[in-house]
């Protein structure tokens, strides 16, 4: 919800702030932002000693203004001739005359050159993101693929193999992709089903295929084991 404050140039006005500043150093979060100095602008002076909290928070935004600001004002006025200020009055004149120039800059939607707090520019924000695509794009380009031989062994010779097949084929995820297959004799009538298959090296781990899939319910109803026979990278 936005912080209202009305006739800052009262002592009304000014009792508002002071109390909406207790406990707090700036207007809003833990360092200063936009809107202390937009309210800065509204005020026309430092609060009397009447306003404690508000006379703190307007010196510590005065110090940062004079801190961005370090020029010394030569009393400039538009519309008008000016007496340049005495010395003493030049510090609470320049801030002053800082304070409405920079509301007007954070007003200001096509003005990107001011920047007082090391806010990102429109620049600067879209030289990071052109750097964040390029690099999910390298990254993207850099991710491999590799074609695996797996030997898929059944429980006994009574194991149906096309239901075996079956099951070890219903594993699907994203970057696996299930290849040509082949009954293999293994002895006493036994036969293992050897099957290729290629993956997305980023995407899936061969290993937690058999842990986590191929040798758990319900494959393992007709998987026994599985062993890698050949890894290579494409």
């Amino acid at each position: 919800m936005a912080i209202s404050f009305t006739d800052l140039h009262t002592e009304a006005g000014l009792k508002s702030l002071d109390e909406f500043l207790s406990g707090k150093t700036y207007i809003s979060g833990d360092q200063i932002t936009k809107d202390d100095i937009r309210v800065y602008a509204a005020v026309t002076g430092k609060p009397g000693a009447g306003f404690a909290n508000a006379g703190r928070w307007y010196e510590t935004v005065s110090s940062a203004l004079s801190a961005r600001f370090p020029g010394e004002a030569a009393g400039v006025k538009i519309g008008s001739q000016a007496t340049p200020p005495a010395p003493s009055d030049v510090s609470a004149t320049e801030e002053k005359k800082e304070a409405p120039a920079a509301a007007a800059a954070v007003e200001d939607d096509d003005d990107d050159d001011l920047d007082l707090f090391g806010d990102e520019t429109e620049d600067e924000k879209k030289a990071a993101a052109d750097r964040e695509a390029s690099k999910a794009s390298t990254k993207k380009k850099e991710s491999g693929k590799s074609s695996v031989l797996l030997d898929v062994k059944p429980w006994d010779d009574e194991t149906d193999m096309v239901n075996l097949e079956k099951a070890v084929r219903s594993v699907q995820m994203e970057g696996l992709f299930w290849g040509a297959s082949k009954l293999v004799p293994v002895g006493y009538g036994i036969k293992k089903l050897q099957i290729m298959l290629t993956i997305v090296d980023d995407l899936v781990s061969v290993d937690s295929l058999i842990e986590e899939h191929l040798t758990v319910e319900p494959c393992n109803e007709f998987i026994q084991s599985c062993d890698i026979v050949a890894f290579n990278k494409i």
